[in-house]
């Protein structure tokens, strides 16, 4: 049986988005991936400026990527171009344009592998298979927009997670915008159903074909679940009296962070 090879990703990973989980997901292909995750200091160090999110968040939001094996913050580090003598790898992932022959240079001198991600390498948004489940969980569905994914969503699908087997059904872009208006949703279907289904409490994200507040009928109706799970935001459009009508537990989850964490709005992000 071969040994795993040994794969580090380092950067601030502030603001997630779909680009970043593609990277991760390529570079967890070469081997078990832990991502060194840079201090806010190190941050307003490069930058001039305090990041987005903390590192408690951003440490949160990588630890549920199902594509990362660990994360280390890089405590005590303050080395932008190379890594710690405590982490040993076979492979230093990187992408453009973040690559440099520091770095490089620092790979080849401690006989590592420096592979660097071209962005064509990175396009597209490729359905993530379902994850593994164990004998006798229930099926759990919830929907949503999740057009700008946060701790908030990710704390979310891991109370849910607690229940049973989590599908998350993302609306349609049409349906978006019959719902929410002109300008929504900023992101498409398939790179929103992409960004979700990378989160390890996800066992699969798929794309709604219904229209309206049940847009997602059609989907619920293949899956059969055992309930449907929504926030205290959720709970409208008729959901509850659908569950009631079809014999389907209707979960309703009050809007609560991760213990340490802000309060996070996707329409504050945004900004509209």
């Amino acid at each position: 049986m071969s040994v795993q090879k040994k794969v580090i990703a380092s950067g601030a990973f502030d603001d997630i988005k779909s680009h970043d989980l593609r990277f991760l997901e390529e570079a967890a292909k070469l081997g078990d991936l832990t991502v060194l995750l840079w201090t806010d200091k190190m941050i307003r160090q490069l930058t001039g400026e305090a990041p987005k999110f903390p590192l408690a968040e951003r440490h949160y939001f990588l630890k549920a990527v199902r594509y990362v094996g660990k994360v280390v913050e890089a405590a005590g580090f303050d080395n932008f171009d190379a890594l710690p003598e405590y982490l040993k790898a076979d492979i230093w992932a990187d992408y453009e344009p973040k690559t440099n022959s520091t770095r490089h240079k620092f790979a080849i001198e401690n006989k590592m592998t420096y592979r660097v991600f071209k962005g064509s390498e990175l396009k597209d948004f490729p359905e993530p298979p379902p994850m593994p489940s164990a004998p006798g969980r229930k099926k759990i569905i919830a929907t949503g927009c999740y057009d700008w994914l946060h701790t908030g969503h990710i704390r979310f699908t891991e109370e849910v997670n607690a229940y049973g087997d989590l599908y998350v059904i993302v609306g349609h872009d049409a349906n978006i915008r019959l719902l929410k208006g002109e300008g929504h949703p900023l992101l498409s279907q398939e790179e929103r159903r992409y960004v979700v289904g990378s989160i390890r409490f996800v066992k699969q994200a798929l794309i709604s074909s219904g229209e309206g507040w049940l847009d997602a009928e059609p989907e619920i109706q293949k899956l059969k679940p055992d309930a449907y799970a929504v926030n205290e935001d959720g709970d409208k459009g008729g959901k509850r009296e659908y569950c009631k009508q079809n014999g389907i537990e209707y979960l309703v989850l009050k809007r609560t962070p991760a213990p340490g964490l802000p309060r996070r709005s996707s329409t504050d992000l945004r900004g509209f």
